[in-house]
């Protein structure tokens, strides 16, 4: 279903008239009583519109909250949660880095901001930016799994949504804000962010902006692997630093709301500009542009079956242009489009919460140039879907039931007429849970979700000088389908906190990219052609994390933490490509009220499971050691600081697929400042 711009503005006056009535059914806007709200480092929206505790979930979550994202790296969004439980990045460059859930990535992870899609193209290659920044969050969301039934098919790995306050959902008291700044020395690079939101009577106003900058980082090694130099009997260079590795980003945005004691209308817009080096080659970098208008909602019912009903839409225009050197544009590719969601979330009634949406997505994609190795296409995508949990005092039970369709239209690059391929996919999911104690959640869910092949599985036709490999693409191919299997334990005790997540995936009709063996040849050079086929596949892995105080006294806390992940995938013509090894962690931390330190050992292992065409990976060791100060009593101003990779370690992700020409950075100190207001 296309949403044109009558559909934006009926839905935008929907919106607006459902947050108005309630507004005007209030003699003030703050009066009346509000509706109990729970901690927000508690409770989880991502996967459930109604939110579920952390610790009473069957589905694998990490959050980021304000306060770590006050004092973290300025990264991109798939380095910032690159070492997460089941978490890589795919390592592309510090300007083009995305995540990577369970050694799944692309199409397969959506990213969203506040629950709606990027519109951005993102997935289409590893090289492309995500079009959002880590800064313009107040929290990070991510869930691990294919238990994301409410945004879609394409959500069949996982979900990472990065939810801000530039549409305020309350009103603020008096200014409420933050600005941040820091500086790092293996890229001499230095980051500044800043966010306000105040009111005007019944309307709250935000505004927010971040700018970073920083040139090539510094590497331990030669760029080159001596892995890759063996095989091809190149040289590996001098090392130093990471050549054509720099970054700079520029975003702002600003937003209102119309808050009333049962709802809230708003909308905002931003504008971001990005400009990186590509790593892949020496002298491409890239340039991307996109502004982007948002409308959010929400009515709160004073009675009936439903608590609340809550409407979110998103336009963007985004153009990501590569060039070859300096006033050289070459190949653009554009994205424009619209996605629309409405949520209609039941109140609660003896343990039993649930809710029903229906999500729209309509997206123009246009590749432009030489280099273009995947045609213009036209995506239509409509959803529809409910989720529902039964919470009782010692058991429950979850489920939920999801219907897509999706149509992809493109005429191929060598020529002939349109295509147009239409998909029905169908996903659900059931699971049980029991709480024998108060301190213990045991969980067991089964998930079967659906996935239409993307515009690049089904119509890429070129050289992809990114992944440096001629790509070509089925349009023939069918949905992808996987069925899910996950246990889950959350374990609380007086000084213990552990997490544990073990699963197993089976795939029919997995959609791989396979080397044919033959070569294309393009000036003299040859590249070895890339395949989309579909083949059976099996992943199979777990997450552990526990946490244990070994001391406390008022609020000291000296505390040791653990982490363990571990992801093993094979398909049906052998191991899968680019499956990250296991990583273990181990952090001491220090807690207290002015002053907090931790110092960490990361371990990550050799990858020798390899797909015929990969090279492996060596393990490595990392020590990182951190510490913030708050030095006055308001705990408005924060100090902090970090040495990353203190041991200056030769480290490679085997996820990435530069892993063989760009180690991650070197040795880095990193300090900040931010202040609260």
């Amino acid at each position: 279903m296309s949403l044109s711009p009558v559909s934006r503005v009926a839905l935008a006056a929907a919106l607006g008239w459902s947050a108005m009535a309630g507004a005007a059914a209030a003699q003030s806007t703050v009066a009346g009583p509000q509706q109990p709200v729970a901690a927000l480092d508690d409770v989880i929206v991502t996967g459930a519109p109604y939110g579920i505790s952390a610790r009473a979930t069957t589905i694998a979550t990490t959050v980021i909250d304000e306060e770590a994202l006050a004092t973290a790296p300025a990264a991109s969004l798939g380095d910032l949660v690159a070492g997460l439980p089941g978490m890589r990045s795919t390592d592309f460059a510090p300007g083009a880095s995305r995540p990577v859930i369970r050694g799944l990535s692309g199409p397969r992870v959506q990213v969203l901001t506040n629950g709606i899609g990027l519109i951005d193209a993102s997935s289409v290659s590893p090289d492309h930016q995500v079009a959002t920044d880590p800064a313009e969050a107040n929290r990070i969301e991510i869930v691990r799994g294919p238990a994301t039934l409410a945004y879609g098919g394409t959500a069949i790995g996982g979900v990472v949504n990065v939810l801000d306050n530039r549409i305020p959902t309350e009103m603020p008291d008096g200014v409420d804000g933050m600005v941040s700044a820091q500086i790092s020395s293996v890229d001499d690079g230095w980051s500044t962010s800043g966010r306000a939101t105040f009111g005007l009577g019944p309307i709250a106003i935000n505004i927010d902006g971040v700018k970073k900058e920083a040139d090539d980082y510094d590497i331990p090694s030669p760029a080159v692997s001596q892995r890759l130099a063996d095989a091809e009997g190149v040289a590996r260079g001098p090392g130093g630093t990471q050549p054509n590795s720099f970054s700079e980003l520029e975003s702002w945005g600003v937003g209102a709301s119309w808050i009333g004691s049962r709802g809230f209308i708003g909308g905002s817009y931003k504008d971001l500009s990005s400009t990186y080096g590509t790593v892949a080659e020496p002298d491409v970098f890239i340039q991307l542009e996109q502004t982007r208008e948002d409308v959010r909602g929400e009515l709160r019912f004073d009675g009936g079956p439903f608590q609340k009903l809550t409407g979110s839409y998103g336009h963007a225009d985004y153009t990501h242009t590569e060039f070859e050197g300096p006033g050289n544009p070459g190949t653009v590719f554009e994205s424009d489009g619209q996605e629309a969601r409405a949520d209609l979330v039941q109140r609660t009634r003896n343990g039993w919460n649930g809710a029903i949406g229906v999500q729209a997505l309509s997206r123009t994609f246009e590749a432009i140039g030489a280099e273009a190795f995947v045609p213009s296409s036209e995506i239509e995508e409509t959803g529809i879907y409910t989720v529902q949990r039964l919470d009782r005092i010692g058991w429950g039970l979850e489920g939920g039931l999801r219907y897509d369709r999706r149509s992809v239209t493109a005429t191929p690059l060598s020529g002939g007429s349109e295509i147009a391929r239409e998909f029905d996919n169908w996903s659900g999911s059931a699971a049980a849970f029991i709480k024998p104690t108060a301190n213990l959640f045991l969980g067991l869910s089964l998930a079967h979700n659906e996935r239409a092949p993307s515009e690049v599985e089904l119509f890429a036709d070129g050289l992809h000088i990114a992944t440096g490999v001629y790509e070509r693409g089925d349009p023939t191919l069918d949905n992808e389908t996987v069925t899910t299997v996950e246990g889950t334990v959350h374990y609380t005790a007086d000084r213990f906190r552990g997490d544990l997540h073990v699963y197993a995936s089976s795939y029919d009709g997995f959609i791989d990219e396979r080397d044919t063996g033959a070569v294309f040849v393009d000036g003299g050079e040859s590249f070895p052609i890339f395949q989309f086929v579909q083949t059976g596949a099996e992943f199979r892995g777990f997450e552990a994390e526990g946490e244990y105080d070994l001391w406390t006294s008022g609020d000291r806390v000296l505390s040791l933490e653990g982490a363990v992940d571990f992801v093993d995938a094979e398909t049906d013509q052998g191991p899968a490509a680019r499956i990250p090894p296991y990583s273990a962690t181990a952090r001491l931390n220090w807690t207290s009220t002015p002053f907090d330190a931790s110092l960490e050992v990361r371990h990550v292992g050799e990858q020798d499971e390899l797909a015929t065409y990969e090279l492996g990976t060596d393990g490595y060791t990392m020590v990182n050691l951190s510490g913030v100060w708050r030095p006055f009593p308001d705990k408005a101003v924060t100090l902090f600081a970090e040495g990353h990779n203190l041991t200056d370690e030769e480290a490679r992700e085997h996820v990435s697929f530069l892993k063989d020409i760009a180690p991650l950075p070197g040795r880095n100190l990193r300090v900040g400042v931010s202040y609260r207001f």
